[in-house]
């Protein structure tokens, strides 16, 4: 099993053995309860359910696998330090955003007559060929909520007691948002 679910605790520092200040992410990792086993023969591929929280997701096998229905999974058993893995989860919203928080445009001008265009995305459209704005087009609208994958990450540290594992970097999203954590 390569998969594990886990949720954000916080984001924070620590200092490495030279001195180094380090960003690492501490997760609640598990432990996960097996709900279902699902078997190709009756259901035509391998998978475990389990229920993490108030949330059940599965996991897809390649084998079958060698858990029964109630069985805990840990983090321990999944992960080890030093292993890489890449985290996906949904990112924080940020509702109806302009062009300079959701792009990173610099905006206009503030001399020259152009008192009220420092926020505006400037002009959209192109000449008389292709007559409209491109499909695309970098403009103000919806940010966040998105699902965003982070990988390459490090486990820095596993403690098997609190099932917390950290993780080097930062991940996607808020406080206490579901994380899927997969081993490469």
């Amino acid at each position: 099993m390569k998969t594990f679910f886990a949720t954000k605790l916080a984001t924070t520092s620590i200092f490495t053995d030279s001195g180094r200040r380090r960003t690492v992410t501490n997760v609640l990792a598990g432990p996960l309860k097996v709900t279902q086993v699902k078997t190709k023969e009756r259901d035509g591929y391998f998978a475990v359910q389990v229920s993490f929280g108030k949330t059940k997701r599965e996991i897809r096998l390649a084998d079958q696998p060698e858990v029964k229905t109630g069985d805990q999974i840990l983090a321990a058993a999944v992960f080890t330090v030093g292993d890489k893995v890449k985290v996906t989860g949904v990112s924080k919203g940020r509702g109806f955003a302009g062009v300079m928080k959701r792009h990173g445009f610099h905006g206009g001008p503030k001399t020259h007559g152009q008192s009220d265009r420092q926020r505006a995305p400037g002009s959209i459209g192109m000449r008389t060929t292709p007559g409209r704005v491109w499909k695309g087009k970098k403009m103000a609208g919806h940010y966040g909520v998105d699902t965003v994958t982070t990988k390459n990450l490090t486990v820095i540290n596993l403690d098997e007691a609190k099932n917390i594992l950290t993780v080097s970097g930062t991940v996607p999203g808020g406080r206490h948002g579901l994380l899927t954590l997969t081993k490469l």
